[in-house]
């Protein structure tokens, strides 16, 4: 049996991130990852806000990544008056945020992860964690039967199950198709946000090209996707009334979308964290920023001289310093989708002025684009 102060069951960037925030801690830490050696790269794209640009700088593997900035951040809804653009001169950054792909910043933190020495278990699927007194019993389903023992397990991968009790669902009867899509005219660092009544529609510049987040309901989707490129490409200029054309398009891939939180992310010496914590709707592409400041958050309770990072006393520390901004981005991104994703008259024309409202007041516009960039307590 393997011995461990710290397993992290997970090895995409959530899980990486944490491994390489605790290098200089004196516990012993192995990352499990269920994937083979020289699996396929994560093809799907981050909004990477500008304090996760802060926290992988601190880590050391910004600049590895060289992502695309975003410096502008259009937002508006389709059939209405009223839209507002945040802009990073407003604020006295470089850029609002950054796009990237998740298999980039995964091969970005598992090179630092390798050059701190901290062993990366390939092909180990977790199967089963029974916690103790005193450490976790975990089962993996190796050719070898592998089994490890840790004071602290963090979960790190797969999305939540919708079963439990302390688990919360919401079913949005919302698709996401995604793809690449390359416009006639330069891109010049804007991302466009376009509500609509069955969904938001983001275009995330990435190098070149667009990354399309389109959401709409099941039985689009499957219209859209019978559509060969020009004629979905037409449709996709026509969500932004024409604004923006487009001249190609990789093909488009589907996923549902929902909300799934775990209402306490910390148990018997185990906690969880990215998708397995919380699984939120990509409108304002807060999912991974979150994880991200979760990541930091548990490192540095850790960090914080406790001699066992299993502790109750630790997990129950890092779950309250991190309540306020799990509730705040989840609470965020519901109430984005469930305002903004239907027809009713009165909600679009409320819409369209609290949109002009965020254009014509300043302080409201900063307190969502810091919002938006640092989270709910606007660190650091």
């Amino acid at each position: 049996m393997q011995r461990h102060d710290v397993l992290i069951v997970g090895g995409g960037p959530v899980g990486l991130a944490l491994a390489l925030a605790l290098a200089d801690s004196p516990w012993r830490i192995a990352v499990a990852d269920a994937r083979p050696a020289g699996a396929p790269e994560d093809p799907r794209v981050l909004a990477l806000a500008h304090g996760t640009r802060l926290t992988l700088e601190r880590l050391g593997v910004w600049e590895a990544l060289r992502p695309t900035p975003i410096t502008t951040i259009h937002v508006s809804q389709a059939g209405g008056l009223g839209r507002t653009c945040l802009a990073a001169e407003d604020y006295g950054v470089p850029a609002l945020g950054y796009v990237a792909t998740a298999g980039d910043l995964a091969r970005a933190l598992g090179a630092a992860v390798a050059a701190r020495g901290i062993p990366v278990l390939a092909g180990t699927p977790v199967t089963d964690l029974a916690p103790g007194a005193d450490d976790v019993l975990v089962t993996t389903a190796t050719e070898r039967g592998d089994s490890f023992c840790a004071r602290l397990v963090a979960c790190a991968e797969g999305t939540i199950s919708a079963n439990g009790e302390d688990i919360a669902t919401r079913d949005y009867d919302q698709h996401a198709l995604i793809c690449l899509a390359t416009p006639r005219t330069p891109i010049q660092g804007t991302a466009w946000e376009r509500f609509t009544a069955d969904g938001p529609v983001a275009l995330l510049p990435t190098g070149e090209a667009y990354a399309v987040v389109h959401t709409c309901r099941p039985a689009e989707a499957d219209q859209l996707l019978a559509l060969d490129d020009d004629a979905y490409l037409a449709r996709l200029s026509a969500q932004f009334a024409g604004r923006l054309r487009f001249s190609a398009a990789t093909p488009r891939q589907r996923f549902p979308l929902g909300l799934r939180y775990r209402r306490h992310p910390i148990g018997r010496r185990t906690v969880w964290l990215g998708n397995a914590a919380q699984t939120l709707h990509p409108v304002a592409g807060q999912g991974f920023n979150l994880a991200l400041r979760d990541v930091w958050a548990l490192a540095e309770v850790l960090r914080r001289g406790t001699s066992d990072p299993g502790s109750a006393e630790a997990l129950q520390h890092y779950q309250a310093a991190r309540a306020l901004d799990r509730r705040g981005a989840i609470g965020f991104t519901d109430g984005l989708v469930r305002l903004f994703s239907n027809d009713d008259p009165l909600l679009h024309h409320a819409r369209g002025a609290g949109l002009l409202a965020l254009d014509l007041f300043p302080p409201l516009r900063h307190f969502v684009a810091k919002r938006m960039m640092f989270g709910a307590r606007a660190w650091p």
